[in-house]
């Protein structure tokens, strides 16, 4: 009798554990050979923000601001700079303004959304809406998405989406205007 009670008890005990057991959406987050920046994705996006604030630069990075940037770009996007300043024939959009937003001239200030909303711990992408200011003559004032993505266990930059209410000369995505 009581090897008939165990028989019954294992398999729904098994079941309960079963029931309790959460498993990650993504077993594998890939790795990182790069260095990587300390922190949530909002506080990466965050960081990469003041850095080009601090050392604004027109038109494509060079080699020795890439390296800067290494910490904070995903692998895909800092090989799509890196190949792009390789080229001799570069479009006029990419050695002119700024390409990490916009506004060809570039934020003066930019403050990233807060990302604790984040549904789960397994999200592998996630887009943020960036708010940019231009101070100048006059104040300019818009939103830019950007998307980080996760390798390893660091949030990284992927990609820029341009979302102000003007045209931007290259495309809607900075992906979209290194591919050209």
């Amino acid at each position: 009798m009581k090897n008939n009670a165990i028989a019954l008890l294992l398999p729904a005990a098994m079941l309960l554990s079963a029931c309790t057991t959460v498993e990650p959406a993504y077993k594998d987050i890939g790795t990182r050979a790069a260095p990587c920046t300390e922190g949530g994705p909002d506080s990466v996006a965050q960081k990469f923000y003041d850095l080009r604030i601090a050392q604004p630069t027109q038109g494509l990075p060079d080699n020795q601001l890439l390296a800067r940037y290494r910490p904070y770009l995903s692998e895909k996007l800092y090989q799509s700079l890196l190949e792009a300043n390789t080229r001799s024939d570069k479009p006029a959009e990419w050695r002119q303004g700024d390409l990490f937003s916009s506004l060809a001239q570039g934020p003066s200030t930019a403050k990233v959304a807060n990302a604790s909303t984040i549904p789960n711990t397994d999200a592998r992408n996630i887009p943020l809406r960036v708010s940019l200011t231009r101070e100048g003559d006059r104040r300019v004032s818009w939103q830019d998405e950007v998307l980080m993505v996760r390798e390893g266990t660091c949030w990284t930059v992927d990609d820029v989406r341009y979302v102000a209410n003007w045209q931007h000369p290259g495309g809607g995505t900075l992906t979209q205007l290194l591919e050209k």
